[in-house]
C-alpha cells in the first residue's frame, strides 16, 4: 500500500522544498510512534501471536518471506488460525492483505471463547466476491469483503480486487464498530442497536451465548481459511 511518487510530484517537492521518504513495511512513522500506534507484525517473526489451544503460533502452515506474512502455500499442509496474546476493547486496527484468486478469508476482531458456541469473534471478511462460492451464500450480500461475515452487509459496494494489497481497517469504540476497504468506509453498525440483533437471531451464530459480539474485548485473529493469502503492516491503535 505504500505510494509512489511521480516524476510531477517529484518536481513540487523539490520546488518547495518538501522532502519524501517511502514508509518501510511492517514499520511505524515518528507520527505513528506519537499517535500510538503499535506493529502487531513485526515483518520478522509471530512474536505476540497464538493459536487456539497453544501458548505458540503454529509450527507449520505460516511463513514469512520478506516481510510477507502468509498462509497456506499451495501442497502445503495448512497451520490454522493465529490471534494475538494480548485482547483489545476499543481500537484502530489496520491490516494490509494481499488474496490469491477464488481465496477465502478474514480479520477476526473481539475474538474470544464463549461460554456457548466456542471460540468465536467479529469477522471482517476477505473473500474473492466474485470466484468464490461463499460470496453468493448467505443473506443479502452478508458475506462479500469487508462485510460483517454472515451478520450484515455492505453499506457500500466496493470493487473486488484479488492478486494485489489492500488495506482492511476497522475502528470499534464502544458498541460502535466501523470497516473500511482501501481508505472508503463499508459498513457502520452498533452492536447495541435493534438491527444488530437482528442479525445475530438470523445468522449462524445465533445459538452463542453471551450474544454474539456482545463481549467487551477479545483478540486480534487472522484467518487460515485453506487459501493462500498474504499480511504485512499490520499495526493497532488504543482508544
Amino acid at each position: 500500500m505504500n505510494s509512489k511518487i511521480t516524476p510531477v510530484l517529484l518536481v513540487i517537492l523539490l520546488l518547495t522544498g518538501v522532502s519524501y521518504a517511502q514508509n518501510k513495511d511492517n514499520s511505524l512513522t515518528k507520527q505513528e510512534i506519537k499517535q500510538g500506534w503499535k506493529l502487531l507484525f513485526d515483518g520478522q517473526s509471530l512474536n505476540g501471536w497464538t493459536s487456539v489451544g497453544k501458548d505458540t503460533p503454529p509450527a507449520t502452515g505460516w511463513k514469512i518471506e520478506n516481510g510477507i506474512l502468509s498462509a497456506k502455500k499451495e501442497g502445503e499442509k495448512g497451520g490454522g488460525d493465529i490471534f494475538t496474546k494480548d485482547e483489545y476493547a476499543d481500537f484502530d486496527l489496520s491490516v494490509d492483505f494481499k488474496l490469491s484468486e477464488g481465496g477465502n478469508s478474514g480479520i477476526k476482531y473481539f475474538f474470544t471463547k464463549y461460554t456457548k458456541g466456542g471460540w468465536l469473534g467479529l469477522e471482517y471478511q476477505i473473500l474473492d466476491n466474485v470466484k468464490h462460492p461463499d460470496a453468493k451464500l448467505g443473506r443479502n450480500g452478508n458475506r462479500l469483503q469487508a462485510g460483517l461475515y454472515d451478520m450484515l452487509p455492505l453499506d457500500v459496494p466496493q470493487e473486488n480486487k484479488t492478486g494485489e494489497w489492500n488495506r482492511a481497517r476497522i475502528v470499534a469504540k464502544g458498541t460502535k464498530v466501523t470497516h473500511y476497504l482501501n481508505g472508503k468506509k463499508t459498513l457502520s453498525f452498533d452492536r447495541s442497536s435493534d438491527s444488530y440483533k437482528e442479525a445475530w437471531k438470523l445468522s449462524k451464530f445465533k445459538d452463542s451465548e453471551p450474544p454474539f459480539g456482545q463481549v467487551k474485548k477479545g483478540h486480534i485473529l487472522l484467518q487460515d481459511h485453506g487459501d493462500e493469502v498474504s499480511f504485512k503492516n499490520v499495526k493497532i491503535r488504543v482508544l
